[in-house]
C-alpha cells in the first residue's frame, strides 16, 4: 500500500510542468485517497481516457503511484493515489538560472531572504532524499512565530539583540576541527506578515 507524503519537492524540470498544467493539478488535488480512472474522470468531468492519458503521465514522472489492484470479474482495476498531499518545486528544476544567495549583492533585501529560502528547499529535499533510502530520521529544527512591535526602533533593538544571540550561541558550539563533526546551517529571517483581508459586511452578518 503507498504511504502519502506530506510534501513532495519536485526537482525535475518535466515534473514540475505536470504540476504546473490546470488539468493535471487538479488530479492531483482530488488523489489524496486511492482511486479509479473511471470515478476520477466522473469527479472531475473529463472523458475517462483523458484521465488516463494524464494519469500516465503523472505516474511516469512519480507524481502518482499505484495503490491497490482491485479484481472485477475478469477485469483488474487500478487505484492509484498521490506520491504526496502538497508539492513545492525546488530551484534545482530551473538549472542555471535558479536563484543563488551568492549572486545577491544586498544581504538585507527581499530578494536575499527569497533566495535563502530557495536554497532551504533545495538542500533540505536533497538530505530528505538520502534519509528515505537510508530509512535513518533527518534532524532538522524549525522555528516559526510572530512578533508585533510597538515601534520601529524596538524591530530594530530586537534585530541587534537577536544577532548577539545568535553570535554569542556559534562561538559557544562551533568547532571548526572537532574529530566527526558535521556541519549544520543555520538560517533566520524576518519579514512583515501579510496582511490579513477584513472581513466584509456579507461575511460578518
Amino acid at each position: 500500500m503507498a504511504v502519502m507524503l506530506d510534501v513532495e519537492v519536485i526537482d525535475e524540470p518535466a515534473a514540475a510542468m505536470m504540476t504546473l498544467d490546470p488539468k493535471r493539478a487538479r488530479l492531483l488535488a482530488e488523489m489524496a485517497e486511492p482511486i479509479s480512472a473511471a470515478t476520477l474522470a466522473a469527479r472531475v468531468g473529463l472523458a475517462r481516457q483523458k484521465v488516463n492519458y494524464h494519469l500516465r503521465a503523472l505516474e511516469k514522472h512519480g507524481l502518482v503511484e499505484e495503490a491497490e489492484q482491485r479484481r472485477w470479474g475478469g477485469l483488474t482495476e487500478r487505484l492509484l493515489v498521490a506520491r504526496a498531499a502538497s508539492y513545492v518545486v525546488s530551484p534545482a528544476a530551473l538549472g542555471p538560472i535558479a536563484s543563488d544567495p551568492g549572486r545577491t549583492r544586498d544581504r538585507l533585501s527581499a530578494g536575499y531572504l527569497i533566495a535563502l529560502g530557495a536554497r532551504i528547499v533545495q538542500e533540505v529535499s536533497q538530505l530528505l532524499r538520502r534519509s528515505r533510502e537510508t530509512g535513518k530520521r533527518l534532524a532538522t529544527l524549525a522555528i516559526d512565530t510572530e512578533i508585533r512591535f510597538r515601534s520601529p526602533a524596538e524591530r530594530a533593538a530586537c534585530s541587534r539583540e537577536l544577532a548577539a544571540t545568535v553570535a554569542r550561541l556559534v562561538a559557544r558550539y562551533h568547532d571548526e576541527t572537532a574529530p566527526g563533526g558535521r556541519r549544520h546551517r543555520l538560517v533566520i529571517v524576518a519579514h512583515a506578515s501579510p496582511a490579513t483581508p477584513k472581513p466584509t459586511t456579507e461575511e460578518t452578518a
